[in-house]
C-alpha cells in the first residue's frame, strides 16, 4: 500500500557557486572522497577514494566495461603496464611535444591552458548566436597551428577579444609559455638519463603497442576494438575544482581499428552511442550534457568532439571522441621497425587501421554523477539533503532497517540482509530513529529502505521507501530480492 498521497516532496534551489562547497564537506564527511595523505597536510590535487566512493567508482567502471566489451562481440579488454619503454613516448610525441601552452592572471595569481580559455570563449560566441565575431575568433584560432610562434598568437587572441577568466571574471594576463607535462623516473639501481622511464600520460599507447598481439591472440578481424581502464599521471600545471583536474587519474578509453575511409561512419556511430550511454546507463540528465566539436585539431585527428557536462563550476568535458588517422600505428612502425599492418585474409589488402577513440574520464564522470543528483528538498516539511544517483552507481543499493531492535524485528532484519547482500551491497542500520536513518540513506543516495516491523512479524511484509519521492509501499519479504532485481538491472 502507498503513501504518495500524503507524501510532499519540494526542491529547493541552490546556487551552483554553493554546490561544489557543500558537495565536497559530503564526500568526506560519508567516506566518498577523503583528502590524500590528510594527517600529513595532504598533497595538492591527490584524493583517496573512500568505502562509499571506492564502491561507486567500482560501479561506473564495470556499467563502462559492460557496455563497450560485453555488449560488442568484435571487442575486447586490455591492462597493460603503466611503465613502458622510453621509445614509446618518444614515437607517440610525448617526449618532444607533450606540452600545454599556460597562461597566469597576474592579479588572482591563478594559472590558465590558454587554448582552452580562447575554446571557452567561441563555444559562448556560438551560443550567443554572434557569427560574425565567432569566424573572426575561430579563424584567428585555426592560424595558430602554422604561426612561427603559436605562444605569441594565442597570447594576442586572448588580448585582442578581452578574454576573461570565466571563474573571476579576471584578465591581468602574462606572456604564453610551455610546460611539459609528463612525469619522468628512474628504473634501476643508477640515475642517469639511461635509466629514464616515464609514468604514463594516457593509456592508448599501451592499446597501440599491442595491436598485433591481441588482434592475433583473440583471432579479430578489422573492425575491432581494445577496451582498457587504467591509472594515468599528468604533471598538470593548472589543478583544481575538487577531483576534476587531478595528477594522478583513471581513464576509460577504447581504441577502435577500422578500414581507412570508413572512419567517418564509424565516429559518428560511437559518438551517438557513446552519449546516449550517459543517459541511459548512468542517468545524468540530458540537459546538462553538451557537444563540443573541435575547430583545431591535434596533429593526428581529423575530426574531434567532445562530451561535455555542465558542472557547477563551467561546461566541462567528460569524455572525448576522435578520429586519430593511422597516426599511431603508423608512428610505432617507424620507432620500432615493426611492421604494424593489418592484412585482409579474403581480400588480400595490406592496410595501416585508422582508429576511432573514446576515451573518458572516471574521475571527472564519477563529480558529474555527484554534482547531477546532488539535492536539497523538504519532504511534508522536513529538510534534506539527498543524492539521487542512478540505482546502477549507487554505492549502497539497499538499506534494511528494523522498527526496532527488539521483538525479533532486528533478527528478521539481518537475515534479510544477509539474503540480499549475495547479490547487492545492503547495508544493515538500527542506530536513531527511522527518520534520521531515513535521512542518512537518502543522503548517501540508496535508492530503496526495507523496514521491518511489527507487521513484518504477523504477515512477513517489508515496506519498501523509495528515496527520491520518499512514497512507501508493502511487499512480501519473498519477493524483495526480486523487487531489487528488477530495479537493479545493469546493460
Amino acid at each position: 500500500m502507498s503513501n504518495s498521497d500524503q507524501t510532499r516532496v519540494q526542491s529547493v534551489n541552490l546556487p551552483p557557486d554553493k554546490v561544489m562547497h557543500k558537495l565536497v564537506s559530503l564526500a568526506k564527511r560519508r567516506g566518498f572522497i577523503f583528502p590524500s595523505s590528510e594527517i600529513y597536510e595532504g598533497l595538492s590535487s591527490c584524493f583517496d577514494y573512500g568505502p562509499l566512493g571506492s564502491e561507486m567508482k567500482r560501479n561506473i567502471k564495470e556499467l563502462w566495461w559492460n557496455s563497450m566489451t560485453r555488449r560488442h562481440q568484435n571487442i575486447v579488454g586490455l591492462d597493460a603496464s603503466i611503465m613502458m619503454n622510453p621509445r614509446v613516448w618518444e614515437a607517440s610525441g610525448h617526449v618532444a611535444s607533450f606540452n600545454d601552452p599556460m597562461i597566469d592572471d597576474k592579479t588572482t595569481k591563478r594559472r590558465y591552458r590558454a587554448d582552452h580559455l580562447i575554446e571557452n570563449h567561441i563555444e559562448k560566441l556560438r551560443r550567443d548566436g554572434k557569427e560574425e565575431e565567432l569566424l573572426r575568433v575561430q579563424s584567428a584560432y585555426e592560424a595558430v597551428a602554422g604561426a612561427e610562434d603559436s605562444n605569441r598568437a594565442l597570447y594576442d587572441i586572448i588580448i585582442a577579444e578581452g578574454i576573461k577568466a570565466q571563474d573571476t571574471g579576471s584578465g591581468d594576463w602574462t606572456e604564453v609559455r610551455q610546460f611539459n607535462l609528463m612525469f619522468q623516473c628512474n628504473m634501476g639501481a643508477v640515475a642517469d638519463k639511461s635509466n629514464i622511464v616515464y609514468l604514463r600520460p594516457e593509456t592508448a599507447q599501451g592499446i597501440f603497442v599491442n595491436f598485433h598481439n591481441v588482434r592475433e591472440s583473440s583471432r579479430m578481424k578489422v573492425p575491432f576494438g581494445i577496451a582498457q581502464i587504467g591509472k594515468a599521471f599528468r604533471n598538470e600545471i593548472v589543478k583544481g575544482n575538487f577531483i576534476f583536474r587531478m595528477v594522478e587519474f583513471e581513464q576509460m578509453e577504447m581504441q577502435y581499428f577500422v578500414k581507412p575511409g570508413t572512419q567517418a561512419e564509424a565516429f559518428e556511430a560511437w559518438r551517438e552511442e557513446r552519449f546516449a550511454w550517459y543517459t541511459s546507463a548512468l542517468g545524468l540528465r540530458k540537459e546538462k550534457l553538451h557537444w563540443y566539436k573541435h575547430d583545431k585539431l591535434a596533429h593526428y585527428a581529423d575530426l574531434a568532439y567532445d562530451i561535455k557536462f555542465e558542472f557547477p563550476f563551467g561546461i566541462e568535458e567528460i569524455e572525448g571522441i576522435h578520429s586519430r588517422t593511422d597516426f599511431d600505428l603508423k608512428q610505432h612502425q617507424e620507432y620500432s621497425g615493426k611492421n604494424m599492418e593489418y592484412i585482409d585474409q579474403l581480400t588480400n589488402e595490406r592496410y595501416l587501421p585508422y582508429v576511432v577513440e573514446t576515451s573518458a574520464g572516471c574521475d571527472r564522470l564519477f563529480l558529474a554523477l555527484l554534482a547531477d543528483a546532488y539535492t536539497e528538498d523538504t519532504v511534508d516539511g522536513d529538510e534534506r539533503v539527498v543524492l539521487k544517483l542512478s540505482p546502477k552507481v549507487a554505492p549502497i543499493k539497499a538499506a534494511v532497517l528494523p522498527l526496532m531492535k527488539k521483538c525479533g524485528m532486528g533478527e528478521m532484519a539481518s537475515l534479510l540482509r544477509e539474503e540480499l547482500s549475495a547479490a547487492h551491497l545492503v547495508q544493515y542500520d538500527d542506530a536513531g530513529s527511522i527518520g534520521k536513518r531515513y535521512r542518512r540513506q537518502d543522503e548517501i543516495g540508496t535508492p530503496f529502505c526495507i523496514t521491518v516491523d511489527h507487521q513484518s512479524l504477523e504477515e512477513n511484509s517489508v515496506t519498501v521507501r523509495y528515496r527520491d519521492t520518499a512514497t512507501q509501499e508493502r511487499i512480501e519479504i519473498s519477493r524483495v530480492r526480486e523487487f531489487l532485481a528488477s530495479k537493479l538491472i545493469t546493460l
